[in-house]
């Protein structure tokens, strides 16, 4: 007898539980586009030229230790990345770029 009156007194408890109507859509303005200009090109860009550093002369220094960089004669700029060291990111296509692995090891040579 109770359980049948609790029934009814729970669904009688939720009959008020409506969800409330959804607020209407507000209104969208209209914008009109703006017009794009096309540019020619782009400047401050530098482009990358294959090998134009001529990585490839010490390409027999791979897997050497970093500590014979300076003695490969190298007469123009270069830079030496150690292993998870920090990079500046200004591309120069005539500087040669030495990469070393967590052992000191040049792993890979190429411009920039």
């Amino acid at each position: 007898m109770i359980r049948p009156l609790f029934v009814l007194a729970a669904l009688a408890a939720l009959s008020g539980c409506v969800a409330a109507p959804a607020p209407a859509p507000e209104p969208v303005a209209v914008v009109d586009p703006v017009p794009v200009t096309p540019v020619a090109g782009v400047s401050g860009l530098t482009s990358r030229e294959p090998d134009a550093c001529h990585a490839k002369t010490y390409i027999s220094a791979l897997g050497q230790p970093g500590t014979v960089i300076p003695g490969l004669g190298i007469t123009r700029e270069f830079r030496v990345v150690e292993y998870r060291g920090i990079e500046p990111q200004e591309y120069n296509p005539l500087r040669i770029v030495f990469r070393l692995d967590a052992a000191g090891n040049i792993y890979n040579i190429d411009c920039g």
